[in-house]
């Protein structure tokens, strides 16, 4: 048998559940910077309830640039946070907040590395949880419409 590993791609795969809509809490929340210096929180998406319960679905990034903010609203208002007027939040103020969340697999080649397969969140991926208020999971565990666990066909 001939093997070239030259001609193969090395992958590196992140993607840890199927795509679909899940019942998502945020786990933790990184501030950064964005290479052009704008404020940058990188947040954990954690799937809540069914089959896939306890796994990472995604990582995401919410940019407070001018041209961010309008993704920003559609973040806060899923999670049930203030998404209009002058509001002050801390990066603790999304931890444990719930949405439903579309999660997809992307990938992408790094520099002189691996091809990178990972779970994405597409723009409008966030969706609000039916008459949670506020969207926390501590406080409200909303029930899952799939009793098998399976993604949320929406």
């Amino acid at each position: 048998m001939n093997l070239d590993f030259e001609t193969s791609k090395k992958v590196s795969d992140y993607v840890s559940v199927p795509a679909g809509t899940y019942l998502c809490r945020v786990g933790q929340v990184r501030p950064g910077t964005t290479r052009n210096g704008d404020e940058r929180w990188s947040i954990s998406l954690v799937i809540a309830e069914g089959r896939f319960a306890g796994k990472q679905a995604a990582w995401d990034n919410l940019v407070f640039s001018p041209r961010g903010l309008a993704r920003v609203r559609l973040v806060f208002e899923a999670f049930g946070l203030p998404s209009s007027g002058k509001v002050d939040v801390e990066p603790s103020d999304l931890e444990g907040c719930t949405a439903l969340v579309e999660v997809r697999p992307a990938e992408y080649a790094a520099a002189g590395g691996p091809v990178i397969r990972r779970n994405e969140v597409p723009y409008a991926g966030y969706r609000s949880v039916a008459g949670a208020e506020p969207a926390r999971l501590a406080s409200q565990q909303p029930h899952d419409p799939e009793e098998n666990g399976d993604p949320v066909p929406f």
